[in-house]
């Protein structure tokens, strides 16, 4: 929410040039004007230093006291109306100022229209207009940045939380399905259970390491402390470590990676860790397949698997998907993602730009 506020500094300044700027009056006014003049120098000096926190009450006094004036004498202009005016489109929303618009043309402009002054009172209602305007302008730019400002801020938590979920969800994953896999045989086959917890401990460390790494990113400390970013070169380590829980995954590259920018190879590598994570934990499946097709256009990224199409996948519900496809629309890309066509398993496949559009 964008709040506006006069300084202690402003007030000052405005409070003496609504003396400086009504005192001729005092010069110019009849005798026993001159007392009413004063009080309503006083009084209008008094709206201007309350400004800041009655606004709307201050501005209306202050205009009527401006309108006041040129009633006594004619010849006497609108004053400090102008800058009291722009000041209040700038401290409140425009939905709120629109009455006191209307009052500055009629205090403003009134006075003149009554003496038939048509052009005094065109060029006050130009002048009441682009007061008006100014302030409003300056108000709407600084939503503007606030508004930007907080769409930064929920842009990098969505990042954040993206990135954690990638981190974690594979990792944490694999410790479930050995920890699961351990238990089935803790007493029919003690060694291949205590396997079965040492690879548990290998992944719970493995996640540690990637969240201290990211959580340094995040810090934006040294870029020499921070973990490398996984790349594609990855992949067949992560079809390693999913074949190790019990899901056969094969791995097809076609083409070379070595000109490919660092962003996309990160953001192909994600996506095959979430797809695959995504099966082993809700697929049943028993086997998997990586496709990564490199050329000069783009990257492609396709897993297939054999287990269940359905499962609540296909829907889109939960961070996994959406996070795919999150990372694939930022890098310029499109991905889908569903049963397979001959009805046997659930397919990813995303496709993603080599370089930006120009």
């Amino acid at each position: 929410m964008y709040t506006a506020r006069l300084s202690r500094r402003w007030r000052v300044i405005f409070t003496v040039a609504s003396v400086a700027a009504s005192a001729p009056v005092l010069a110019v006014a009849p005798g026993t004007i001159k007392v009413l003049a004063a009080a309503l120098i006083v009084v209008q000096a008094a709206a201007v230093w309350w400004l800041d926190e009655r606004p709307a009450l201050g501005t209306a006094v202050v205009l009527l006291v401006s309108g006041a004036f040129q009633l006594m004498v004619p010849s006497f202009g609108p004053g400090i109306a102008f800058v009291v005016l722009c000041t209040y489109a700038w401290l409140r929303p425009a939905g709120e100022t629109l009455w006191i618009l209307g009052l500055a043309v009629l205090t403003v402009c009134g006075p003149p229209l009554a003496d038939q002054r048509w052009v005094a009172a065109a060029l006050w209602l130009g002048a009441v207009l682009l007061a008006w305007s100014w302030g409003a302008l300056v108000r709407a730019r600084g939503e503007r940045r606030v508004a930007e400002r907080r769409q930064a801020v929920l842009e990098e938590r969505a990042r954040i939380a993206r990135d954690l979920h990638d981190i974690l969800s594979h990792t944490v994953s694999v410790m479930v399905v050995q920890a699961a896999a351990a238990d089935d045989v803790f007493e029919s086959n003690p060694a291949r259970a205590r396997e079965a917890l040492r690879r548990t401990e290998e992944a719970g460390r493995q996640a540690l390491a990637e969240l201290r790494g990211f959580l340094r990113t995040v810090r934006a400390e040294n870029e020499d402390d921070a973990a490398p970013q996984p790349t594609l070169a990855d992949v067949d380590r992560l079809a390693a470590s999913m074949n190790e829980s019990g899901l056969r995954v094969t791995v097809r590259r076609e083409g070379a990676w070595g000109e490919v920018p660092l962003g996309v190879q990160v953001g192909a590598y994600r996506i095959v860790q979430e797809a695959l994570t995504n099966t082993l934990r809700h697929a049943r499946a028993s086997t998997a397949e990586v496709l990564v097709r490199i050329d000069e256009a783009e990257v492609r990224v396709r897993v297939r698997d054999d287990g269940r199409g359905g499962d609540g996948r296909s829907s889109g519900a939960g961070h996994g998907l959406a996070g795919m496809r999150e990372r694939a629309e930022l890098l310029g890309g499109a991905l889908a993602a569903g049963p397979r066509a001959d009805g046997v398993g659930f397919e990813v496949d995303a496709h993603l730009p080599v370089r930006a559009e120009s």
